[in-house]
């Protein structure tokens, strides 16, 4: 259950790190879109909440 909480409150942030910092230029391979800021936000907060 843990590791679900913690996905789910990384994909908000990287939602909210897209919205705020984004990429201006969008060339770069993380906040250039939406989706894969909140994929890779929810990735890293799984793996943390699973340790």
């Amino acid at each position: 259950m843990r590791p679900l909480l913690t996905a789910l409150l990384g994909a908000g942030l990287g939602y909210g790190w897209y919205r705020m910092v984004g990429c201006s230029t969008g060339s770069c391979p993380i906040t250039a879109r939406w989706w894969t800021s909140v994929l890779y936000g929810a990735v890293v907060g799984g793996m943390m909440g699973s340790g």
